[in-house]
């Protein structure tokens, strides 16, 4: 393949593991020579970096398969390749969909591209879906922005709730070592970035499957350890993680998000559902009200704590009255951020195969009155913004308007204001909150001198 020829381009599908993973695929193919390509049209290496949990995310990734496959009968050096979610669960099928394939691959294999595209060049076509050991990575990613990063702790899901895919195609729980992943931090400080986001499928289950146990018989590695054994790094000023579950929430957790001041006041902690019989037919592990006691227990230890969630409407069997109880959650608990979603019988999983699957009418009268309480409880918290002063780190211009830049303050939310993107990229600035919409604020840089007005107490 002459260098002319060597362009690539990646499209990801789904979640931030997706987005970590595409970063990380992206860096082993800069290695080996290619350049991106803004436009799939004039890339000759193209990746769709797949997600299941979602039945429309999967009909779409066969809609630019369906593209790309017809141009590849004009340019037989085209090299097509699925991976991701899509890629596991389907495996071989999906070359007998689409034969103009060339590499399927599961999420397990991310780090192996270099090795299976060397195959591929030399005239195979590829499957690797089996199940393997991850690895510690050593290429660099090629990473989506220079002042945040994801940092992978833990690979896979050991959970099975009923209407989830991720453990099929994902596979069992991997924990990178704390000097694996603190060295990986290490090295973005070095390089200038200055927020890190750890990243899990299910990251308070990190540590579980490392060695060693302490005296009083807890796992010697957990999310907590690692917060501990990671805040000091240099160079970086801002800790995040997700994704949570509340099974392994802990009070212990909570406390050190409080105590460590790197670590934002932002907590994902998807509930699903607010009925505990919708809740245990789900196989989630935990009922309303413990999920009710984790966020509590947050807002003891953090009064301003941000939390965002995610939750399901019309799981099968799922009544109007327990759909009310998802309702009287939401507004009890008032979330900065909710992802919501209709439930999606996904192959493989055992809710797909109950009789007692709810009309799509049903499921999108539920999802449109459960956006319209999450837009009114967003905008109600985020009037507590107006006339503060927020420290917000700077990311990037806003692309609608080249005179304004936007960042995210410590509780995540998406702010814009004027500024100069050369100058302050990468920068923590103090941000006075001129106006609050229901998920993102607009503001003015405060003059050198004015006093943070937001002050919290981080521990009561």
């Amino acid at each position: 393949m002459t260098d002319s020829l060597r362009r690539y381009h990646i499209t990801t599908f789904g979640c931030q593991m997706n987005k970590a993973d595409s970063e990380r695929m992206a860096g082993i193919l800069e290695n080996m020579g290619f350049a991106w390509s803004e436009s799939p049209d004039e890339a000759n290496v193209i990746l769709y970096n797949t997600c299941t949990i979602r039945d429309n995310a999967e009909q779409k990734v066969y809609s630019y398969l369906g593209r790309q496959a017809k141009r590849k009968h004009e340019q037989p050096n085209l090299t097509l390749i699925v991976a991701g979610c899509v890629a596991q669960q389907e495996g071989e099928s999906l070359l007998r969909r689409v034969p103009e394939l060339d590499l399927v691959m599961g999420p397990q294999h991310a780090n192996r591209l270099q090795d299976l595209l060397e195959q591929v060049f030399a005239g195979n076509q590829i499957v690797a879906t089996e199940p393997v050991h991850i690895f510690e990575d050593i290429t660099k990613p090629r990473r989506d922005s220079a002042v945040t990063a994801w940092v992978n702790v833990i690979y896979g899901c050991n959970e099975r709730c009923t209407y989830c895919v991720v453990p099929n195609v994902r596979g069992v729980e991997q924990s990178r070592t704390p000097e694996a992943i603190r060295a990986e931090m290490e090295e973005l400080g070095r390089q200038g970035y200055k927020e890190v986001t750890l990243l899990g499928q299910n990251i308070d289950a990190y540590g579980r499957d490392l060695p060693g146990a302490t005296a009083d018989g807890r796992h010697l590695h957990t999310l907590t350890d690692l917060l501990y054994f990671v805040h000091a790094v240099p160079g970086i000023d801002r800790l995040r993680f997700a994704t949570s579950h509340p099974r392994y929430f802990t009070e212990r957790l909570i406390r050190a998000c409080a105590e460590l001041p790197k670590v934002c006041e932002h907590f994902h902690i998807p509930f699903q559902s607010g009925d505990n019989e919708v809740l245990k037919a789900m196989s989630r592990g935990y009922t309303h009200e413990k999920y009710r006691r984790i966020i509590d227990t947050i807002r003891r230890y953090m009064p301003d704590a941000a939390i965002s969630a995610d939750a399901i409407v019309g799981f099968p069997g799922e009544t109007e009255a327990q759909f009310e109880n998802t309702l009287k959650l939401v507004e009890d608990i008032g979330f900065d951020q909710l992802n919501t979603a209709a439930y999606s019988p996904r192959p493989g999983t055992p809710a797909a195969l109950w009789d007692n699957q709810l009309s799509e009418d049903v499921k999108a009268d539920r999802l449109q009155r459960l956006n319209h309480l999450v837009a009114t409880k967003a905008a109600e918290r985020s009037l507590r913004y107006g006339g503060r002063i927020e420290e917000v780190l700077v990311e990037e211009p806003n692309p609608k308007n080249p005179a304004q830049v936007m960042g995210r303050t410590r509780g995540n939310r998406l702010t814009f204001f004027e500024g100069n993107i050369e100058q302050l990229r990468g920068q923590l600035v103090q941000v006075k909150i001129t106006e609050a919409r229901a998920f993102s604020l607009t503001g003015e840089i405060v003059p050198q001198g004015e006093r943070l007005g937001n002050v919290q107490p981080a521990c009561v």
